[in-house]
């Protein structure tokens, strides 16, 4: 199965790939973790990125693109994979088209993933991360510290991203209105897309992605 998922930040879009490929037993395949890869490997198109991101400079479409069609290559993903991040505006998706139509498969899926964007906010601006390396997140609201702004599990002190404050929260839903939703509108014109509510239980909405893809 060939699966891409979508969603505003905030959506649990991350949480839903790991648990939907595990379930359907396909590779999760992540713009980050392709970055992350490729850099880390010191590949041609992983310095290329690097490249750009070291200059302040977004990474062109071309690279991104370049990286996913390796990594769909692979073997792993030769019976799907499940795609979170990539494509993110109409020219990744149509270039995701053209690569499966070059190797002769299709998308089963486009999963999108919806979540009023006050909650988005509210989801994103109550994060709270430990400053130490364990990693611990909490939120003000959905898992607040018993102490305020100090960790439960080390004692560490707690602190907001900076790109987690509510003006950039809304900045980035509104990149994400004018690049990423209008894939939507292209994959609904092909039948594929399947609005799923976000709201609720991880499980509660996972079985909902599971159940839409049956059909």
């Amino acid at each position: 199965m060939r699966i891409v998922l979508v969603g505003p930040p905030g959506a649990g879009k991350g949480t839903q790939a790991h648990l939907l490929a595990k379930t359907l037993s396909i590779p999760h395949i992540s713009t980050g973790d392709l970055f992350r890869a490729n850099i880390g490997q010191r590949t041609q198109l992983g310095l290329e990125a690097k490249s750009y991101m070291d200059a302040g400079r977004l990474v062109p479409d071309e690279v991104t693109i370049g990286m996913a069609k390796d990594r769909m290559a692979q073997p792993d993903a030769a019976s799907g994979f499940l795609l979170d991040g990539f494509p993110r505006n109409l020219a990744q998706a149509k270039a995701l088209d053209e690569i499966l139509v070059e190797w002769g498969i299709a998308l089963d899926g486009v999963l999108d993933l919806e979540v009023p964007e006050d909650e988005v906010v509210k989801r994103i601006a109550g994060r709270r991360l430990c400053r130490n390396d364990g990693g611990h997140v909490f939120h003000v609201d959905y898992n607040p510290p018993a102490t305020e702004g100090v960790c439960d599990e080390c004692g560490g002190e707690l602190y907001q991203r900076s790109d987690d404050t509510e003006d950039k929260v809304r900045t980035r839903l509104e990149v994400y209105h004018t690049e990423t939703e209008p894939i939507i509108d292209y994959y609904a014109q092909q039948g594929l897309v399947a609005t799923i509510p976000a709201l609720g239980k991880v499980d509660e909405v996972t079985q909902r992605a599971i159940e839409a893809l049956k059909k």
